[in-house]
């Protein structure tokens, strides 16, 4: 069975001023106990037919300590819903990355062979909703009210049809090391830290260049993650919002950002460590660098692969505020088990759960009753230094201004820019040759 593409016209460019808004009042406590979300606290599954169903995800979601490893988790939301419900066993998988989670989506979305619940990644969720029809309609069974609306809208189709359950948003702040810190004579401090980090992008590199040059180390990981957080602060990178035509080559705020980033790593600010590689993973736990833009999920990456680490958070974020990631649980309209995999989504997306997952791992909820839950609002987390990662992260999250526009080229456009980066951090190239090379990538893609 081959892929039938189907045109969408929802993108991600609505709904930056709604997310502030909605999450600028999380200081209000609901309780997400009291929730009437669909999946509820029973998990909704009635039936006493033994069924297996498969979930897929990738980096952390933070659903399963045994599956994912890293930190303790606080919950083990997959043995809560199998005792919930005593005739489904779950089997998860998680891929290393989102790339490996994309191209196994999408070779196996047509013929078959996905998981009964399958994650997508918000960078990748255009290119899925051109395929839509394959996907079920979760409609049904959707928390209207309670979830941020540009996430239920970026999730629907043309048709109308919700394929998706959002599960995390992803606002930013900027985690370090505060060793590092220490080490080059800065105030590690989180208030100084906060206070030297507010400001522009170059205010940032100025610092990173500080640190650079006390310790001869690189400040922040690679360019490609800063790279994130800077395009995420863009309105219309890569494409035209209404043809979806790429308009990257020809966007001067992306050729600025990759001059910016070309110009860091010159100066050594960047240490060039590949994210989700072995060397970053313990870079973290090395001081190999000092800082990193770090989304709220960043938060149980970072103790997973520094346990011994000693890390703070900084409340503050380069040009006032971003959001990098947001993920969604889909059904494959395929699968064997639809109506149990669609209720297990619900329940793993429901306001207690999207709680629990974020004392896990910190995946900031998407679910505004969970946002606004005393669980969050008052969390702190020990391992950084019991920074109150849940009012960081909402005053993080207030901040975001932009939700870029992100069309079904986005992830193919980003990944050349990402790879246009990384030759110049390795030296294989100057940087007016990796951007020649990146012109021929985007050409290539159409």
């Amino acid at each position: 069975m081959s892929l039938s593409r189907r045109k969408t016209t929802l993108g991600f460019a609505a709904g930056a001023a709604t997310l502030a808004l909605a999450l600028a009042g999380c200081s209000d406590s609901s309780d997400p106990e009291s929730s009437s979300t669909a999946g509820g606290t029973d998990g909704g599954s009635t039936s006493e037919e033994q069924i297996t169903l498969t979930l897929a995800t990738f980096n952390q979601f933070g659903y399963s300590a045994d599956s994912e490893g890293g930190a303790d988790y606080a919950y083990d939301l997959i043995a809560e819903y199998q005792e919930l419900n005593p005739n489904v066993t779950i089997v998860y998988n998680v891929a290393d990355t989102s790339n490996t989670a994309r191209e196994n989506f999408f070779t196996k979305l047509g013929p078959g062979g996905l998981a009964d619940v399958e994650a997508i990644e918000v960078d990748w969720l255009p290119e899925a909703m051109t395929y839509s029809d394959l996907l079920a309609d979760l409609t049904g069974g959707s928390p209207d009210g309670d979830w941020l609306q540009w996430k239920i809208d970026a999730a629907t189709d043309a048709d109308g049809r919700l394929i998706g359950y959002g599960t995390d948003i992803g606002p930013e702040a900027i985690c370090y090391n505060v060793d590092a810190i220490e080490a080059a004579g800065m105030d590690a401090s989180s208030d100084a830290m906060s206070a030297a980090i507010d400001g522009d992008w170059d205010n940032f590199m100025a610092l990173g260049k500080e640190y650079t040059d006390a310790t001869g180390k690189g400040f922040y990981e690679e360019n490609a993650a800063v790279l994130q957080a800077m395009i995420g602060q863009l309105e219309a990178p890569y494409e035209d919002p209404e043809t979806d035509e790429i308009i990257a080559l020809d966007n001067p705020e992306v050729k600025e950002v990759y001059d910016t980033l070309t110009a860091a790593s010159a100066e050594g600010i960047s240490a060039g460590l590949q994210q989700w590689g072995d060397d970053w993973a313990a870079g973290m736990a090395n001081g190999d660098f000092a800082a990193m833009p770090c989304p709220s999920w960043m938060l149980g990456v970072i103790e997973g692969n520094a346990p011994d680490g000693n890390w703070d958070i900084a409340n503050a974020f380069p040009n006032g505020g971003g959001n990098w990631g947001g993920s969604y649980l889909t059904v494959p309209a395929a699968g064997a088990n639809v109506e149990a995999a669609t209720a297990f989504a619900a329940w793993l997306t429901a306001p207690e759960q999207q709680a629990k997952a974020f004392a896990n791992v910190g995946a900031f909820p998407s679910s505004e009753s969970a946002a606004a839950s005393e669980d969050v609002t008052t969390y702190t987390r020990a391992y950084f230094n019991d920074a109150p990662a849940g009012e960081i992260f909402a005053e993080r999250a207030a901040a975001v201004a932009v939700a870029p526009y992100k069309g079904p080229h986005y992830f193919e456009v980003n990944d050349a820019m990402v790879n246009a980066l990384r030759r110049v951090d390795e030296g294989v190239m100057t940087a007016d040759e990796s951007w020649a090379q990146f012109e021929a990538d985007v050409t290539a893609i159409g």
